[in-house]
């Protein structure tokens, strides 16, 4: 059975044929997640994850990117606090979701736009996609459970060169390092991502369920812990002189310069 689909806040959500649609809609901000986009999206998630004829959920950008993060000076206005904040409950959806989430990955994936994918069970990049993880240059440190999940994904030395030095890399090497399953033209992404997310939504969805539950369990309240952990340091950065310093020389446009702090 189908939906209507629904328009907010530059999130579009889809329902057809057992698989329920979540496109990142706001191009002139190339993508960037507003407090308002996480609550649309967290909407959509629990429309997907409540209704039965819902098997598989299918992320994706819009006008060849997928997302550039958080939305800087939004996020600066509204910081996430407590549990209960949008982006918390967004990052909760994306760990306990049970229905299996696929990824379509067309230019920049940035901040968020990354570590989100380390929740998704398939994802799929085209040959644009540049995927980037600037915490540590913002005075701020991982989130979404990637300070656990990445060195156990492609080891310490590789996680430590992509959140430390927090430089951008190619769909290629996330490929190589195991955070994406393929790499293919720019214009094969979506129809791949959504072919297999209609094979998906053909399979017995109870074995699915169980089988993503199985490969999760183990590791889901490390995860968990990582996260609250995360959150906590999250918060803390927010607010530092680092950070400041950060967003300043962000929307000043010059280089920042830490030389002061110890």
């Amino acid at each position: 059975m189908s939906a209507p689909n629904e328009t907010r806040e530059h999130i579009l959500v889809e329902f057809d044929a057992g698989i329920c649609t979540i496109s990142f809609r706001r191009p002139h901000k190339k993508n960037a997640f507003s407090v308002a986009m996480y609550t649309a999206i967290n909407a959509g998630f629990e429309q997907a994850r409540e209704r039965g004829d819902v098997r598989v959920i299918l992320l994706r950008g819009s006008e060849g990117v997928f997302t550039a993060g958080n939305d800087l000076q939004d996020f600066m206005q509204a910081p996430p606090t407590g549990t209960n904040s949008p982006v918390a409950r967004f990052l909760a959806h994306l760990v306990a979701c049970e229905k299996p989430i696929v990824a379509a990955v067309e230019g920049p994936a940035i901040g968020i736009g990354v570590t989100m994918l380390l929740h998704c069970d398939l994802v799929y990049a085209g040959e644009s996609a540049r995927f980037h993880m600037p915490f540590v240059n913002l005075g701020l440190c991982p989130e979404a459970g990637s300070s656990y999940l990445l060195p156990r994904l492609m080891g310490y030395q590789r996680a430590a060169e992509l959140l430390l030095l927090g430089e951008p890399f190619t769909a290629q090497v996330a490929y190589e390092y195991g955070l994406i399953n393929q790499v293919l033209a720019d214009a094969a992404v979506l129809d791949r991502a959504h072919s297999i997310a209609v094979s998906l939504s053909k399979k017995p969805p109870a074995a699915l369920r169980n089988s993503k539950r199985l490969m999760r369990d183990g590791y889901r309240a490390a995860v968990t812990q990582a996260m609250a952990a995360e959150f906590e340091s999250f918060g803390a950065g927010l607010t530092s002189p680092e950070a400041a310093e950060a967003f300043a020389a962000f929307f000043a446009k010059r280089e920042p310069d830490f030389s002061k702090f110890e």
